[in-house]
């Protein structure tokens, strides 16, 4: 592993960044089967794919702490470096919580309402776009903070991150919709069971709001490029 991500490192930090946004994007990705087999109540499953994702979120780490040691070690970079430092550590969280919400899936046998179903499949599927939108922006802004700053590419990058912020804004109003439909069920639904939901509800909240978080951290790059 550590073989494989010194030879990352070339001239520019931003393609190691890439890499680390696509190992993050691994874990939100894992977080579709952690929803089917908790919807199947198969908790052996559940368990192997936590397993995986904590392996993913270690190798996401590495990757982090190399680039850190990277960063602080050059004399000259084309963007602020903690900016860039900043950047890093929400795209971190990202897969922080995409473990986390994996660990909840481990804490109890939890039978999830059947009426249920849809909602979360659905506000997971949001929290994808906004995860995927943010790999989008990273990867055109690597190919910009290579070349030059400014003009058409960066215009349409910041495009981009708006569109990020608006996918982060949907998964809100969803998951503000699906926290009204599980409080709904109290008195007939186990409590405990309500508290699961929502809790799993806030992590997923968790996700989106790190990558919105991220995005920002790019724009400010280019606005100060």
């Amino acid at each position: 592993m550590r073989k494989f991500i010194t030879e990352l490192f070339g001239k520019s930090p931003f393609g190691p960044i890439v890499e680390h946004g696509k190992k993050v994007h691994e874990c939100v990705e894992l977080l579709w089967p952690l929803m089917e087999a908790l919807i199947d109540e198969d908790h052996d499953q559940i368990r192997a794919l936590h397993s995986r994702m904590s392996r993913l979120e270690y190798e996401a780490d590495l990757i982090k702490h190399e680039i850190r040691g990277f960063i602080t070690q050059r004399s000259f970079l084309p963007v602020d470096r903690s900016d860039l430092i900043n950047y890093l550590e929400h795209q971190e969280k990202i897969a922080d919580h995409a473990e986390d919400f994996a660990v909840i899936l481990t804490l109890r046998k939890t039978v999830v309402n059947p009426d249920l179903h849809d909602y979360f499949f659905e506000y997971l599927h949001q929290v994808f776009q906004v995860s995927g939108s943010l790999l989008t922006a990273a990867v055109e802004f690597k190919n910009l903070a290579e070349t030059a700053f400014g003009g058409a590419e960066a215009r349409e990058i910041l495009k981009l991150i708006e569109g990020l912020n608006e996918e982060e804004w949907k998964a809100d109003k969803l998951s503000r919709k699906l926290s009204r439909m599980v409080f709904a069920l109290e008195g007939c639904e186990d409590i405990l069971n309500i508290l699961f939901y929502e809790k799993m509800i806030l992590k997923l909240g968790s996700i989106a709001n790190q990558a919105e978080n991220a995005g920002d951290y790019l724009r400010v790059m280019i606005e100060k490029g």
